[in-house]
């Protein structure tokens, strides 16, 4: 079973978008992070909590303590969607193959498309591969 097609498909019913599902190793700890524009409230949480727990009963998913949450601040970037959806904001970005001898760069996400995000970096703009992409996550402002 497609756990990740499955809680896309649901949440996105629901109105909420999956962020990242984390397994644990034996598979006893499901952690679920959604979303929505605005923001999540505990309230969601807890909705999104009772229907992914019927629905694990009904579709036959095994685990011992089910956790949804929002993905914070910091909440990671994944697909060209995310990155688009933060544009203005303030990234921190690794590669997974240097750019002019370098890998990790802290910039401001402008736009996203095409398979590419540019990201400003001390005045000026790189435009980085999204399959060069290992991690991003936003760095919040305080």
């Amino acid at each position: 079973m497609d756990l990740q097609g499955l809680l896309d498909n649901t949440l996105a019913g629901l109105g909420y978008e999956l962020v990242e599902l984390e397994r644990s190793t034996k598979g006893a700890l499901l952690r679920v992070f959604i979303d929505k524009p605005g923001g999540i409230t505990v309230d969601d949480c807890a909705l999104v909590s009772n229907h992914l727990s019927r629905l694990f009963a009904v579709e036959n998913v095994g685990y011992d303590r089910l956790e949804v949450s929002s993905p914070g601040l910091d909440r990671p970037l994944r697909t060209e969607r995310d990155f688009a959806r933060f544009a203005g904001q303030k990234a921190r970005v690794k590669l997974r193959v240097a750019l002019e001898g370098q890998r990790n760069f802290v910039g401001v996400l402008r736009e996203a498309g095409a398979g590419r995000v540019n990201l400003e970096v001390d005045g000026r703009v790189l435009s980085l591969d999204l399959g060069n992409v290992d991690k991003a996550r936003l760095m919040p402002t305080l």
